[in-house]
Protein backbone atom coordinates (compact mmCIF):
# COMPACT_ATOMS: atom_id res chain seq x y z
CA UNK A 1 0.00 0.00 0.00
CA UNK A 2 1.17 3.67 -0.93
CA UNK A 3 0.25 6.31 1.77
CA UNK A 4 0.60 9.52 0.86
CA UNK A 5 0.83 12.10 3.84
CA UNK A 6 0.79 15.81 3.34
CA UNK A 7 3.60 18.11 5.96
CA UNK A 8 3.62 21.35 7.60
CA UNK A 9 6.89 21.96 9.59
CA UNK A 10 8.94 24.80 11.29
CA UNK A 11 12.41 24.23 9.55
CA UNK A 12 14.17 26.41 12.42
CA UNK A 13 15.58 22.92 14.27
CA UNK A 14 16.70 21.39 11.35
CA UNK A 15 18.74 21.10 8.74
CA UNK A 16 16.79 21.02 6.39
CA UNK A 17 14.11 17.79 4.72
CA UNK A 18 16.89 15.34 3.08
CA UNK A 19 18.34 12.69 5.71
CA UNK A 20 21.64 13.28 7.50
CA UNK A 21 23.61 11.33 9.45
CA UNK A 22 24.99 13.88 11.74
CA UNK A 23 22.21 16.64 12.08
CA UNK A 24 18.93 16.44 12.17
CA UNK A 25 16.25 16.74 9.64
CA UNK A 26 12.28 16.82 9.02
CA UNK A 27 12.97 13.20 6.55
CA UNK A 28 14.90 11.74 9.63
CA UNK A 29 11.64 12.96 11.98
CA UNK A 30 9.09 11.58 9.33
CA UNK A 31 11.16 7.95 8.83
CA UNK A 32 12.17 7.67 12.44
CA UNK A 33 8.19 7.30 13.48
CA UNK A 34 7.53 5.41 10.25
CA UNK A 35 9.79 2.98 11.61
CA UNK A 36 7.97 2.82 15.17
CA UNK A 37 4.64 2.62 13.17
CA UNK A 38 5.91 -0.13 10.72
CA UNK A 39 8.48 -1.81 12.97
CA UNK A 40 11.06 -1.91 10.68
CA UNK A 41 12.86 0.42 8.40
CA UNK A 42 10.88 2.85 5.59
CA UNK A 43 11.92 5.60 3.28
CA UNK A 44 9.75 8.31 3.00
CA UNK A 45 9.92 10.61 -0.43
CA UNK A 46 9.72 14.07 -0.26
CA UNK A 47 8.47 16.41 -3.01
CA UNK A 48 10.73 18.54 -2.23
CA UNK A 49 14.15 19.50 -0.39
CA UNK A 50 13.95 22.32 1.64
CA UNK A 51 17.06 23.85 2.91
CA UNK A 52 17.90 24.28 6.78
CA UNK A 53 15.88 26.75 8.24
CA UNK A 54 12.97 26.99 5.56
CA UNK A 55 9.43 25.73 6.81
CA UNK A 56 7.01 24.11 5.18
CA UNK A 57 2.53 24.46 5.10
CA UNK A 58 2.29 21.91 2.49
CA UNK A 59 5.15 19.33 1.98
CA UNK A 60 4.27 16.21 0.38
CA UNK A 61 5.56 12.84 0.88
CA UNK A 62 4.95 9.09 0.06
CA UNK A 63 6.09 5.86 1.74
CA UNK A 64 5.42 2.31 1.24
CA UNK A 65 3.84 0.15 3.95
CA UNK A 66 2.14 -3.16 4.77
CA UNK A 67 -0.50 -1.91 6.83
CA UNK A 68 -3.91 -1.17 5.33
CA UNK A 69 -4.93 1.96 7.98
CA UNK A 70 -7.28 4.42 7.23
CA UNK A 71 -5.70 7.35 6.57
CA UNK A 72 -7.24 9.50 10.23
CA UNK A 73 -5.10 6.18 11.44
CA UNK A 74 -1.97 7.21 10.02
CA UNK A 75 -2.35 10.57 10.85
CA UNK A 76 -2.80 10.22 14.57
CA UNK A 77 -0.11 7.80 14.98
CA UNK A 78 2.61 9.87 13.04
CA UNK A 79 1.36 12.97 15.06
CA UNK A 80 1.74 11.47 18.12
CA UNK A 81 5.70 9.93 17.85
CA UNK A 82 6.93 13.34 15.78
CA UNK A 83 8.78 16.06 17.36
CA UNK A 84 5.89 19.13 17.67
CA UNK A 85 7.71 21.07 14.66
CA UNK A 86 6.75 18.66 12.52
CA UNK A 87 2.89 17.28 12.17
CA UNK A 88 1.28 15.34 9.32
CA UNK A 89 -2.06 17.79 8.14
CA UNK A 90 -3.33 14.77 5.62
CA UNK A 91 -2.90 11.40 5.04
CA UNK A 92 -4.23 9.16 2.09
CA UNK A 93 -4.21 6.13 0.21
CA UNK A 94 -2.08 6.63 -2.87
CA UNK A 95 -1.94 5.16 -6.25
CA UNK A 96 0.55 2.63 -6.81
CA UNK A 97 2.15 4.50 -9.70
CA UNK A 98 2.37 7.94 -7.22
CA UNK A 99 5.83 9.70 -6.30
CA UNK A 100 5.51 12.35 -4.62
CA UNK A 101 8.34 14.37 -6.38
CA UNK A 102 8.18 13.13 -9.97
CA UNK A 103 4.43 13.11 -9.74
CA UNK A 104 4.50 16.98 -8.66
CA UNK A 105 3.63 19.74 -11.37
CA UNK A 106 4.58 22.79 -9.58
CA UNK A 107 4.94 24.43 -5.91
CA UNK A 108 4.26 27.33 -4.69
CA UNK A 109 6.38 29.08 -1.87
CA UNK A 110 5.87 32.30 -0.23
CA UNK A 111 8.40 34.91 1.73
CA UNK A 112 7.54 36.99 4.59
CA UNK A 113 9.31 40.30 4.97
CA UNK A 114 8.73 42.16 8.01
CA UNK A 115 8.75 46.12 7.51
CA UNK A 116 8.07 47.14 10.75
CA UNK A 117 11.02 49.58 12.81
CA UNK A 118 11.26 46.91 15.39
CA UNK A 119 11.60 43.37 14.17
CA UNK A 120 8.68 41.68 15.70
CA UNK A 121 9.78 38.56 18.36
CA UNK A 122 6.47 37.23 17.20
CA UNK A 123 7.44 37.26 13.31
CA UNK A 124 11.79 36.62 13.90
CA UNK A 125 11.42 33.48 13.06
CA UNK A 126 9.08 33.11 9.91
CA UNK A 127 9.84 36.57 8.06
CA UNK A 128 13.25 38.62 7.02
CA UNK A 129 13.50 42.10 9.20
CA UNK A 130 14.18 44.28 6.69
CA UNK A 131 12.63 47.62 8.23
CA UNK A 132 10.10 50.20 6.75
CA UNK A 133 10.80 52.02 3.89
CA UNK A 134 10.42 49.40 0.89
CA UNK A 135 8.49 51.08 -2.22
CA UNK A 136 5.49 48.66 -2.63
CA UNK A 137 5.10 49.78 -6.47
CA UNK A 138 9.03 48.93 -7.17
CA UNK A 139 8.57 45.64 -5.67
CA UNK A 140 5.84 44.41 -7.64
CA UNK A 141 6.82 46.13 -10.89
CA UNK A 142 10.39 44.03 -9.85
CA UNK A 143 8.01 40.61 -9.46
CA UNK A 144 6.38 41.29 -12.66
CA UNK A 145 9.40 41.31 -14.80
CA UNK A 146 10.35 37.56 -13.29
CA UNK A 147 7.41 36.82 -15.40
CA UNK A 148 8.59 36.71 -18.73
CA UNK A 149 11.98 34.35 -19.57
CA UNK A 150 13.52 33.38 -16.50
CA UNK A 151 17.03 31.62 -16.57
CA UNK A 152 16.87 30.86 -12.50
CA UNK A 153 21.02 30.53 -12.81
CA UNK A 154 20.88 34.30 -12.18
CA UNK A 155 19.63 33.70 -8.96
CA UNK A 156 20.14 30.54 -7.35
CA UNK A 157 23.73 29.90 -6.26
CA UNK A 158 24.71 26.08 -6.45
CA UNK A 159 23.17 25.04 -9.78
CA UNK A 160 24.19 21.36 -10.68
CA UNK A 161 25.81 20.19 -13.94
CA UNK A 162 23.59 19.58 -16.44
CA UNK A 163 20.59 21.47 -14.50
CA UNK A 164 17.65 23.00 -17.47
CA UNK A 165 18.36 26.77 -15.81
CA UNK A 166 15.29 28.39 -18.10
CA UNK A 167 12.73 27.69 -15.73
CA UNK A 168 10.02 30.28 -15.87
CA UNK A 169 7.50 31.06 -13.38
CA UNK A 170 3.61 30.58 -13.36
CA UNK A 171 2.89 33.66 -10.95
CA UNK A 172 4.86 36.25 -8.84
CA UNK A 173 2.23 38.17 -6.12
CA UNK A 174 2.76 40.94 -3.59
CA UNK A 175 0.74 41.35 -0.75
CA UNK A 176 0.94 44.04 1.63
CA UNK A 177 -0.35 43.84 5.61
CA UNK A 178 0.75 45.88 8.81
CA UNK A 179 4.52 45.56 8.74
CA UNK A 180 4.38 42.58 6.79
CA UNK A 181 4.92 41.71 3.06
CA UNK A 182 4.02 38.56 1.58
CA UNK A 183 5.92 37.39 -1.63
CA UNK A 184 4.39 34.35 -3.43
CA UNK A 185 5.90 32.16 -6.18
CA UNK A 186 4.35 29.52 -7.98
CA UNK A 187 6.73 27.72 -10.91
CA UNK A 188 6.98 23.93 -12.26
CA UNK A 189 10.31 23.76 -10.58
CA UNK A 190 13.31 25.44 -9.24
CA UNK A 191 16.78 25.77 -8.59
CA UNK A 192 18.62 25.45 -5.37
CA UNK A 193 18.42 29.09 -3.51
CA UNK A 194 16.79 30.40 -6.53
CA UNK A 195 13.64 31.71 -4.91
CA UNK A 196 15.75 33.28 -2.23
CA UNK A 197 17.30 34.82 -4.74
CA UNK A 198 14.77 36.41 -6.27
CA UNK A 199 13.75 37.66 -3.02
CA UNK A 200 16.69 39.49 -2.24
CA UNK A 201 16.74 41.10 -5.87
CA UNK A 202 13.16 42.00 -5.43
CA UNK A 203 14.26 43.55 -2.03
CA UNK A 204 17.16 45.39 -3.72
CA UNK A 205 14.55 47.05 -6.28
CA UNK A 206 11.81 48.18 -3.25
CA UNK A 207 15.00 50.31 -2.08
CA UNK A 208 16.25 51.73 -4.96
CA UNK A 209 19.48 49.84 -4.99
CA UNK A 210 18.47 47.80 -8.15
CA UNK A 211 16.29 49.09 -11.45
CA UNK A 212 13.13 46.54 -12.96
CA UNK A 213 15.15 46.81 -15.91
CA UNK A 214 18.09 44.84 -14.23
CA UNK A 215 15.61 42.39 -12.93
CA UNK A 216 14.69 41.57 -16.35
CA UNK A 217 18.21 41.60 -17.59
CA UNK A 218 19.27 39.08 -15.07
CA UNK A 219 16.18 36.68 -15.82
CA UNK A 220 16.54 36.83 -19.34
CA UNK A 221 20.53 36.63 -18.82
CA UNK A 222 21.32 34.08 -16.54
CA UNK A 223 24.01 36.20 -14.84
CA UNK A 224 24.39 35.62 -11.39
CA UNK A 225 26.22 39.30 -10.82
CA UNK A 226 22.97 41.48 -12.06
CA UNK A 227 21.18 40.18 -8.97
CA UNK A 228 20.64 40.43 -5.51
CA UNK A 229 21.93 38.60 -2.43
CA UNK A 230 20.60 35.86 -1.38
CA UNK A 231 17.97 35.98 1.16
CA UNK A 232 17.85 34.61 4.80
CA UNK A 233 16.36 30.96 4.28
CA UNK A 234 13.68 31.53 7.93
CA UNK A 235 11.58 33.77 5.50
CA UNK A 236 10.53 30.95 3.02
CA UNK A 237 7.95 28.49 2.82
CA UNK A 238 6.68 25.65 0.82
CA UNK A 239 3.38 26.19 0.78
CA UNK A 240 2.18 23.65 -1.87
CA UNK A 241 3.07 21.09 -3.77
CA UNK A 242 0.72 20.75 -7.24
CA UNK A 243 -0.30 17.37 -8.91
CA UNK A 244 -2.11 17.47 -11.95
CA UNK A 245 -5.18 15.39 -10.95
CA UNK A 246 -5.72 18.15 -7.64
CA UNK A 247 -5.14 21.34 -9.22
Amino acid sequence: MRVKITLAYVGTAYAGWQRQNHAPTVQGAVEAAAAVIADRAVTVYGAGRTDAGVHARGQVAHFETEKSWPPGEWQRAFNALMPADVRVVDAAQATPSFHARHAACGKTYSYQLDTGVVASPFLAPYAWHVGPGLDGTALRAGAAALLGRLDQRAFATQPEPGDRSERPLESAAVEAGEDLLRITIRGRSFLRFAVRGMVGTLVDVARGRRSVDAVRAAAETGDRRLAGATAPPHGLCLEQVHYEDAD
